[in-house]
């Protein structure tokens, strides 16, 4: 179960706080998106904490005008936890597992923000990750997830923009546990075939009663390892719906493993189907808060303190060598649930064979 510590980077194991554990590979990391429901505009931030690598980074992004503003911060962590100020880039909790604040100061390259996150709906507590690579754990953690709202302001590049939660919403998690951070393991694992598969979709949904969840992990014939679906209504005392089974069906872009359009399908436990169809609009790029970054991947020490500026311009960025993607989407909703408009992300990391995707290869691509 939740509690309202978990919103705080101090967990010692893949459990809630009330348990502890130590692994080299051990993180600690919030993360949250914010979107327009008509503009192409978002904005993302990304803070970990590695205590046994004695890091802490941060990354956030902003869209406008077709282009990916990222910084990218990195400093040692001196073992305190609880100090959530990376650079440029400061993450305060004012109410758990409800408020949080986000602070950006980079006046040198345009971008001053204050944001705050409001939920819409309780914080949800997804199925435990646990994958295992040979004989070592490669991902074994817990994560929790809360669509919302954002209040507040953004200064980029000489404009003054208000945010309104009316306008711009938006998906935060917190997760803790094992997963591959820092530099890479010299060792061979002899029990392990090389890292070589990983299929992974998640698709939280702002509708404007409710909210919705879905995530997939599967194996590459297609078979899930981790995947749930959630609905839950945003008017107060509601309780939320864990859906009996869940699926998902991806049209691809041609030349790429990214979606042009995809479904997901849910099964109510009482009986009754629901259909979601979700239309990718732009996409935003993972790497440009850390994930996978050639340079500041999570985790990575820098050597001390170091921060990074880049730029990316949407319709030239090549997404057959750029995987991980969220597309920030617009959704239908359709079956037992009634029919709704809503707003949301998929994101996508599809690396390997995945049968039902027609990909056997490494990296071969959707076909043209």
């Amino acid at each position: 179960m939740l509690s309202k510590a978990d919103d705080y980077p101090i967990h010692q194991s893949p459990e809630p706080v009330a348990f502890a554990g130590q692994s080299r590979n051990f993180y600690d990391r919030y993360f949250f998106n914010g979107y327009d429901q008509e503009e192409d505009f978002f904005f993302a931030l990304a803070m970990g904490i590695y205590p046994q690598l004695d890091v802490i980074d941060a990354g956030f992004s902003i869209i406008r005008n077709g282009v990916q503003h990222n910084i990218l911060c990195s400093r040692p962590l001196g073992m305190e936890r609880m100090d959530t100020q990376v650079g440029p880039i400061t993450l305060k909790v004012i109410e758990p597992l409800q408020r949080l604040q986000i602070d950006i100061h980079v006046p040198e390259h345009g971008i001053e923000a204050q944001l705050i996150f409001h939920g819409r709906a309780p914080a949800q507590e997804e199925p435990r990750f646990t994958r295992r690579h040979g004989a070592q754990i490669f991902m074994d953690y817990t994560r929790m997830t809360q669509n919302g709202c954002w209040e507040g302001w953004v200064k980029h590049q000489g404009t003054h923009r208000v945010i309104e939660p009316q306008r711009i919403l938006g998906t935060r998690d917190r997760s803790w546990g094992i997963r591959p951070v820092g530099a890479a393991d010299t060792q061979e694992n002899p029990a392990a075939p090389p890292l070589s598969q990983f299929y992974w979709l998640w698709a939280p949904i702002n509708w404007a009663d409710g909210i919705s969840l879905y995530h997939l992990n599967a194996d590459a014939d297609g078979v899930p390892w981790n995947t749930d679906g959630r609905y839950l209504a945003t008017a107060a005392g509601q309780e939320g719906e864990s859906m009996l089974s869940v699926a998902s069906r991806l049209k691809f872009i041609p030349g790429t493993r990214h979606a042009a359009a995809a479904e997901l399908f849910f099964r109510r436990r009482e009986g009754g189907e629901v259909h979601i169809q979700l239309k990718p609009r732009f996409h935003f790029y993972m790497k440009g808060i850390g994930y996978g970054h050639e340079r500041f991947a999570h985790g990575t020490y820098q050597g001390g303190e170091a921060n990074l500026y880049e730029e990316y311009v949407l319709a030239e960025v090549d997404d057959a060598l750029t995987l991980h993607i969220q597309a920030v989407c617009q959704a239908t909703m359709t079956g037992d649930l009634g029919e709704k408009v809503g707003h949301g992300v998929l994101e996508q990391l599809i690396v390997g064979p995945h049968a039902p995707s027609g990909f056997r290869e490494l990296l071969d691509m959707a076909p043209e």
